[in-house]
């Protein structure tokens, strides 16, 4: 099979059109058709349905498509894997994480990072979804889970727990809770437990919510569940790497707090060697030493 045809047929079927594709591709959209009706003619089927607003893939389109994209994806893995070879720490590294961890402690200290590798390219990749790490989806991930994943090398980071915090302002003018009762006269703001979240965030927060609160406020990631805070709404769920970049939030009833969350670092086996995924973590290992060193300082006074 012709590998040039296959390439400009991946083009089209990811972009949903042959104009879009020759842009990709540097190619006219008549030349681009061209290759299409051939590849279709050399397999004897029809790949896109074709209409006023684009392609469609047909049934046989889809199983190419399928198998174009695992030799790209395969192709990008060997492409990082020659790159890493020098000794230099360039290109794009795809980092995914939950959107609360990537938000609220990781981009506001990827100065760092950039500040030592001006070269390096992040793509972050925010999703409560595990990406498929093996197959390429992303080249290092940060989770709130040991991942299950095969053929993945896995790095514990530290622990974080689900704990309540509120404003001063807003404890000035409501009160302070003294017991977890008090609750009910209180707003609590949190991710739904039905929200894709850890077990012990949702088994946190299901504890809370027996305590009869008053009103609720429930937000899809924990970023909105800060600005609720910080807008002086009520108490509200954290994890409490958060507080560390917020110190005028206050935390509540300190006696009521989830079990511990494990974070993991892990990434491919056959990025063992890049110099890319070894700046990274290197990187957030060096930044989560600071954070212990910090809270053991804080408690030392």
């Amino acid at each position: 099979m012709d590998w040039d045809k296959l390439r400009i047929f991946h083009a089209v079927a990811d972009a949903g059109s042959l104009t879009h594709a020759g842009e990709v591709l540097h190619l006219s959209q008549s030349a681009v058709s061209r290759q299409i009706r051939a590849l279709e003619e050399s397999l004897n089927a029809t790949l896109f349905h074709r209409h006023a607003r684009g392609l469609i893939l047909t049934e046989q389109g889809e199983l190419l498509f399928d198998a174009t994209r695992s030799m790209d994806q395969r192709l990008e893995a060997a492409t990082a894997r020659i790159r890493d070879s020098a000794d230099e720490v360039f290109g794009e590294l795809r980092v995914t994480t939950t959107m609360g961890f990537g938000l609220l402690w990781l981009a506001p200290r990827l100065s760092q990072l950039y500040e030592n590798y001006p070269d390096l390219r992040i793509d972050l990749i925010l999703k409560e979804r595990v990406l498929d790490l093996p197959m390429r989806e992303a080249d290092v991930a940060i989770r709130m889970k040991e991942p299950s994943q095969a053929d993945l090398i896995r790095k514990r980071l530290m622990s974080v727990n689900m704990r309540l915090y509120a404003t001063q302002d807003y404890l000035n003018e409501y009160g302070n809770p003294d017991t977890p009762e008090d609750l009910k006269d209180h707003r609590l703001i949190c991710q739904s437990t039905t929200a894709t979240q850890v077990s012990a965030s949702a088994i946190f927060t299901q504890q809370l919510l027996t305590y009869n609160v008053r009103s609720l406020l429930t937000v899809n990631n924990y970023f909105g569940v800060l600005q609720g805070l910080l807008s002086n709404l009520g108490i509200g769920v954290l994890p409490d790497y958060v507080t560390e970049d917020f110190p005028n939030l206050v935390r509540v009833l300190p006696e009521m707090e989830s079990n511990d969350i494990p974070v993991f670092l892990a990434y491919p086996e056959e990025l063992r060697h890049s110099k890319r995924i070894a700046a990274f973590r290197d990187f957030v290992t060096e930044e989560i030493i600071a954070r212990r060193k910090r809270l053991r300082a804080e408690a030392a006074d």
